[in-house]
């Protein structure tokens, strides 16, 4: 509750972060109707609206942004094809930055396929630095709270060692594939003990939530769901909020 005051009155801004997630970019002509995309449109609305109102970062510069007031990240998730037909071109125009979060197993599944659906290593790699931050979305994506320990330690490396073997540059930062994690207090504490073990720096959840950097709860990160019906007026909502309803 404090936190909520704290935002309507314009508070701790330094300390506030956004972080919104999406996933496909597609013109309205060829958009379907599907929360899991964002129209080329609505997603240049959105973008002009956060040139003039914020300041996008990347994970990796986080600390040094820590005095930067009306902090946001944009996060894509699975690393679509649409993402470069379509999102990259926006970022160029108003040169803003963007975090994409690649399943490494998505990726090699689709390079022989006939349907274009992911970007493949090579298409990833010659993504410009200076708008496009690489992280880490799993291997098979697969639900965290239904696979063992072991299970996600496994699959974990294997993201991170097949970026490496394609010479992608990455931050070891992690969105959870479905925003799922173990909710038990036991495994919970171990899945997160093996995530800093392994040299994960922090992980992302839905939740729906304004974040504050540094984080408090450094593998529980909220993220904003951006959906395929938000109007402007929606999108304003959720940057101010988090979530629609209160």
């Amino acid at each position: 509750m404090v936190q909520l005051f704290k935002r309507v009155l314009g508070l701790s801004k330094k300390e506030s972060i956004r972080i919104l997630m999406y996933h496909q970019v597609l013109p309205q002509s060829i958009a379907y109707k599907n929360d899991l995309i964002v129209t080329v449109e609505n997603l240049e609305e959105q973008l002009i609206y956060i040139k003039n109102n914020f300041e996008t970062v990347f994970f990796k510069d986080l600390e040094v942004s820590k005095s930067v007031e009306n902090k946001i990240i944009l996060t894509f998730d699975d690393g679509y094809y649409n993402n470069l037909q379509y999102l990259i071109p926006l970022l160029e125009k108003h040169q803003l930055k963007a975090t994409i979060f690649i399943p490494t197993e998505f990726i090699q599944n689709n390079l022989n396929g006939d349907e274009k659906v992911y970007m493949n290593f090579d298409e990833i790699k010659s993504l410009n630095p200076n708008l496009i931050e690489i992280a880490l979305h799993s291997h098979s994506h697969k639900n965290f709270s239904q696979i063992t320990l072991s299970e996600a330690e496994t699959d974990l490396l294997k993201n991170i060692k097949i970026l490496e073997q394609n010479k992608i540059n990455f931050t070891k930062v992690l969105a959870y594939p479905y925003g799922k994690f173990p909710k038990d207090k036991e495994r919970k504490k171990e899945f997160f003990k093996m995530l800093e073990r392994i040299g994960i720096v922090s992980a992302m959840r839905i939740g729906n939530n304004v974040a504050s950097y540094p984080f408090k709860k450094r593998f529980e990160v909220n993220r904003i769901d951006i959906k395929y019906g938000d109007s402007l007026k929606v999108f304003k909502w959720k940057l101010k909020f988090g979530k629609i309803k209160l």
